[in-house]
């Protein structure tokens, strides 16, 4: 059981969301899904994530999603991934840069029936910005006081 969860969480974030299916996002989502970190005025449910599906489409071409693990527990999986792209879209009032980006972000999904009904979502919002220009880049590191 566990192990069929780890594949659908993959495919979600290898297949699924890179080419904005939504007929096979309704295959994996539940009607009643609950996103924990929903963006503000987001609806819950599949349209909520059929909308930030589209949204990050949008603001991030060739976009794709490297899974670096995938942990099973019961009816919970846990996905360590970066999201690669290009920001070809305004995100968050910064208009389209056309940089490349890569971030790290951790997925906690709970599943009931084969399909997710919870999500938990934490991702490096610092190392984007950074990215795309909106925050300076990290200073050097203080020589250390002696």
């Amino acid at each position: 059981m566990t192990q069929d969860l780890k594949a659908i969480a993959r495919r979600s974030w290898e297949e699924i969301f890179p080419s904005s299916d939504i007929d096979a996002l309704a295959e994996v989502i539940a009607p009643d899904f609950i996103e924990h970190g929903a963006r503000p005025g987001e609806p819950q449910g599949f349209e909520g994530v059929k909308r930030t599906m589209l949204w990050l489409g949008r603001v991030f071409s060739d976009q794709r999603w490297e899974i670096h693990q995938v942990i099973g527990e019961g009816d919970t999986v846990v996905v360590r991934a970066t999201h690669h792209g290009r920001h070809t879209g305004e995100l968050m009032g910064i208009p389209p840069t056309n940089r490349e980006v890569a971030y790290d972000y951790i997925h906690i999904v709970r599943f009931r029936d084969g399909k997710a009904v919870e999500h938990w979502g934490i991702r490096d919002a610092m190392t984007l910005m950074r990215q795309l220009g909106a925050l300076p880049e990290r200073p050097a590191s203080a020589p250390a006081a002696g």
